[in-house]
């Protein structure tokens, strides 16, 4: 992305919650978003206002559904999980939210179990200049339980910035690091797990999605992946980091964290849509883990070569 410009693609990712919002019938939807549509271009608002009528509505999934394959359904269904995931550790005590790379996502607002709790939403200047404008209009005033930190983090230090987040390092915290790692180099993804290890105290959370590693380099044949690709690399924000899900769990126990679940787009689809979720196809290699610090401190540097 450029660096006077918000994200496109975090405009990609609000659309897919504007859909689901638009499309389905209170009580039907996997989530509640009223606020993406909000964040969204004039042509992405007319889409999703379209997707709310019974023809149109048709016409507007099959053309999506074409266009970026497996990526709307993908996305709105890990939007679920991850509502879940974060849920869970609101009820086991955690109080503290860091969302890194937050983008346009409206956890903080949509979600009422977060009330009680303190929110960072960590992003780009750029980025977090829009959404901070679009909020204005939206809400009477910000929650006083949400606190923003403008950063780049390709340039400044991740404990840097979590400190100026005044982050509580001896609670528990739950961080969300959503639709990033696969713009960024695995230098910058171990200096990112190397931070929150050292940063948060022992028990936090970290839920993270990323790219089956096999897109990247070739070795497995995932459906629609061209498209896709294609389009990130369009808009200015390629992929260029993934990661093969058998080396995940070594790979971030050597960075002070153990992983706890790792599911792809095609088994969560499943999960929530049943049987049609199955035939779904596409963003097949679409993953979200989730994770526990097992360091609570500084741990040692990581040896793995720059991407």
């Amino acid at each position: 992305m450029r660096a006077d410009q918000a994200s496109r693609t975090a405009e990609y990712a609000a659309a897919f919650r504007a859909l689901e919002n638009a499309r389905r019938p209170a009580g039907a939807r996997l989530f509640e978003d009223p606020f993406a549509v909000q964040f969204l271009g004039p042509s992405l608002q007319r889409i999703a206002r379209w997707a709310a009528l019974p023809f149109a509505g048709a016409l507007v999934r099959g053309y999506v559904d074409r266009r970026w394959p497996g990526a709307m359904t993908s996305g709105i269904a890990r939007t679920r999980l991850i509502d879940e995931l974060l849920l869970a550790g609101v009820r086991d005590g955690i109080r503290q939210v860091v969302i890194l790379g937050a983008g346009f996502d409206c956890r903080a607002y949509r979600l009422p179990e977060l009330a009680g709790c303190r929110v960072v939403e960590v992003d780009h200047p750029a980025t977090q200049a829009r959404k901070r404008e679009r909020l204005a209009t939206l809400l009477d005033t910000t929650p006083d339980h949400v606190s923003f930190v403008a950063a780049d983090l390709t340039r400044q230090d991740l404990r840097s910035v979590l400190h100026m987040a005044r982050l509580e390092r001896d609670e528990r915290a739950f961080v969300l690091w959503e639709g990033v790692t696969h713009y960024l180099g695995e230098t910058a993804v171990d200096a990112t797990l190397l931070a929150l290890a050292a940063a948060t105290a022992p028990g936090s959370r970290l839920v993270f999605t990323y790219l089956h590693g096999g897109l990247l380099d070739g070795t497995v044949d995932f459906d629609g992946s061209r498209a896709s690709k294609e389009q990130v690399a369009g808009d200015g924000e390629p992929w260029i980091w993934g990661m093969d899900p058998g080396q995940m769990p070594a790979f971030l126990a050597a960075r002070g964290h153990r992983l706890l679940e790792d599911t792809g787009a095609n088994e969560f689809r499943a999960r929530y849509w049943g049987a049609r979720g199955r035939r779904m196809r596409g963003f097949a290699f679409y993953r979200v883990a989730l994770a526990e610090n097992i360091a609570g401190g500084p741990v040692a540097q990581s040896t793995s070569p720059p991407a």
